[in-house]
């Protein structure tokens, strides 16, 4: 009888402990929806401005991407501007809603500006590349395609990217040179005006008649098509050397008509001066054998 009445008082606690463990939770959950509903129109007000936020942010980039389309910005500078103007409208759009949700701005954007710098420090030639590749794209010291020399590299750019600028050299080479060292190299653009001066010296011996030697070069100039006539060709008496006189040729040619130019000049005046018996001299080294004494 007094085990049955144990097991009983036992059995009644047991019921009474679920009970209250089922009102807590119940309470509990109670709680949690009550919040849930609380927040329900705020967390609704908050997803419509992320959607109409986004919306315009794509809107005004891609209004900005046709009036830059329409503008004499390079394609490079176009796109690099359009990802910025994105990324700097998402940013605006984030912190608003965060803003009304009333999350604490202060501590985000102190652990932003902690990663910021980490990775700033961690990322400085790329920054330095970055900020480069901005102040080519923006400052235009040369464009797609242009003929240019920087650091000893001379040929056309064939493109202007972000971090690197890419240079196809004469010779079959791709180059890419970081824009942190373009931005700070000096830069020959050869295709920034339409015309380029080849500038020559020819060499002839003392015994050559000068006269004749530069009324042979004047005939060739004015026997080639691709040489302009104005700015005038120069064709004067350049220096007296050890063993010759150096005659200067400057004249001009259209930046396409360069090499060729160039190398029939120097092919046709080393034909006209065998015809006209002018002697382009050359080093030369005299040796004198002295004959042997008698009983050596």
């Amino acid at each position: 009888m007094l085990n049955n009445l144990i097991t009983s008082l036992a059995a009644n606690d047991t019921a009474e402990a679920i009970e209250d463990q089922v009102e807590k939770a119940s309470g509990f959950v109670a709680d949690m929806g009550d919040m849930i509903k609380a927040a329900m129109p705020s967390f609704v007000i908050a997803l419509f401005m992320l959607i109409i936020g986004i919306l315009i942010s794509k809107l005004i980039t891609k209004i900005t991407g046709k009036a830059l389309s329409r503008s004499n910005v390079d394609h490079a500078a176009k796109n690099f501007l359009i990802s910025l103007i994105k990324i700097l409208l998402y940013v605006v759009v984030i912190v608003m809603v965060l803003s009304f949700l009333k999350v604490p701005m202060s501590s985000i954007l102190t652990v932003l500006g902690a990663a910021g710098l980490a990775v700033s420090l961690a990322l400085q030639n790329c920054l330095s590349n970055l900020c480069g590749g901005f102040i080519i794209l923006f400052s235009k010291p040369f464009s797609s395609g242009d003929i240019i020399e920087i650091d000893d590299s001379v040929g056309i750019v064939r493109t202007i990217g972000i971090l690197y600028t890419k240079i196809m050299t004469f010779d079959g080479k791709t180059v890419f040179i970081p824009n942190g060292k373009v931005s700070e190299a000096k830069i020959v653009n050869y295709t920034e005006t339409p015309t380029r001066r080849i500038d020559l010296a020819f060499e002839i011996s003392y015994d050559s008649d000068y006269d004749k030697a530069r009324a042979a070069i004047l005939e060739v100039i004015a026997a080639h098509k691709l040489i302009l006539k104005d700015p005038a060709p120069v064709v004067r008496m350049g220096a007296h050397k050890e063993n010759s006189v150096s005659i200067d040729t400057l004249v001009w040619v259209k930046n396409e008509d360069y090499f060729s130019a160039r190398y029939d000049m120097l092919e046709n005046v080393r034909k006209t001066f065998a015809e006209n018996g002018v002697v382009i001299p050359f080093n030369q080294v005299d040796v004198h054998i002295s004959g042997k004494k008698e009983g050596n």
